[in-house]
């Protein structure tokens, strides 16, 4: 199963962003010849970004902590209060995203009676990046806590 979740993620990053770059590429073409931009790029290369985004947030949790860390911060504190942080700190983001996720189910279901301006399409579509970022990144908290506290019983 968490394979099957990595690969999803993987592929809707990647299809994601080549959207964007498509749509990109698209308006820059456009701009520079005798076609007329069309006015529903600029929206979808930014719900392309978002969701870009929101497939690659989990992966970069899940792929050895690929978000910014203060080292020089980190490596100041004892070997104790490390210890303490490593376990403290996914739970702190399980709790967080968890509340995330379930106030986005509420915020996705709101944009449904919503259409997209320029493109027409149910907005809670777009919304759904919310979703798909909280619960992911609780997904593999989950995956960081679980370890965390196997390698004391260990």
């Amino acid at each position: 199963m968490r394979k099957a979740i990595g690969k999803i993620l993987k592929i809707g990053t990647l299809v994601s962003t080549w959207g964007l770059i498509a749509m990109v590429l698209l308006q820059i073409i456009c701009r520079f010849s005798w076609f007329e931009t069309p006015s529903w790029t600029e929206e979808a290369s930014r719900i392309l970004f978002i969701y870009a985004i929101s497939f690659a947030s989990g992966l970069a949790l899940k792929s050895s902590n690929y978000y910014v860390a203060l080292d020089a911060f980190y490596n100041m504190f004892n070997p104790k209060f490390k210890a303490v942080l490593d376990k403290s700190i996914p739970v702190v983001i399980f709790i967080l995203f968890a509340v995330f996720a379930f106030y986005a189910i509420r915020f996705v279901s709101l944009g449904m009676i919503e259409k997209s301006p320029s493109m027409g399409f149910n907005m809670g579509i777009s919304f759904c990046s919310m979703f798909i970022i909280g619960a992911t990144l609780c997904y593999y908290a989950w995956h960081k806590i679980v370890k965390a506290y196997k390698k004391k019983s260990a």
